[in-house]
């Protein structure tokens, strides 16, 4: 039998029941822990550079930052008649102000000079600039301007893969460079301001 009190216990029970647990605060989510890259090898002796005493070892990266700073100058211009061409508006460069810039002894010096130094040839060939420069097409001709740019967009690659080769390179010498520094820590003196005012970096 059924109590008064049962009954009213009893639904009093079902809600304690059904009645949610406390409530924990939320907890702010931890972002996923990197971890730090590890040191870098220090760089070692090449042999390639055996036969370069320091003085040449410098000689040869300004050499490679030289040729550098021509290859990017050399894009900037085949971009800049590209842009020209693929613009279709019969304008061309001042042809007879670069033209100096892109002869063939010019383009090719700096890249034999190197491997000369280095004749390890990861250096990949150059593109024939001067010729492609000379190329005149009439802007009525649309297939000579289609095969004008598609040249230039080749040269421009071609330039970007030689550009690449020499940043490995200057990393390799620089490499070099500091590997002789940590052999010999007296070394570094050398790159200090001479008395004329010049440093040898």
């Amino acid at each position: 039998m059924v109590t008064g009190s049962d009954r009213v216990r009893g639904p009093a029970m079902d809600v304690e029941a059904l009645a949610p647990g406390p409530v924990e605060p939320c907890q702010p989510s931890r972002p996923a822990s990197r971890r730090k890259p590890g040191p870098r090898p220090l760089p070692t002796r090449n042999a390639l550079f055996s036969h370069l005493d320091l003085d040449g070892l410098r000689s040869y990266r300004s050499a490679l930052s030289d040729e550098e700073g021509k290859v990017s100058y050399w894009r900037r211009i085949l971009q800049a008649r590209l842009d020209v061409v693929l613009a279709g508006s019969g304008r061309e460069l001042d042809a007879d102000r670069l033209r100096p810039v892109l002869t063939t002894e010019r383009v090719g010096a700096g890249r034999q000079a190197l491997v000369s130094i280095l004749p390890v040839d990861d250096i990949p060939p150059l593109p024939s600039l001067a010729e492609l420069w000379d190329r005149r097409v009439d802007p009525s001709d649309h297939a000579g301007q289609a095969r004008l740019a598609t040249d230039l967009r080749a040269a421009e690659v071609e330039l970007s893969d030689y550009r690449s080769a020499l940043h490995r390179r200057i990393a390799e010498a620089t490499g070099e460079m500091i590997a002789r520094y940590r052999e010999e820590p007296a070394l570094c003196l050398s790159a200090l301001p001479t008395r004329s005012g010049r440093a040898t970096t």
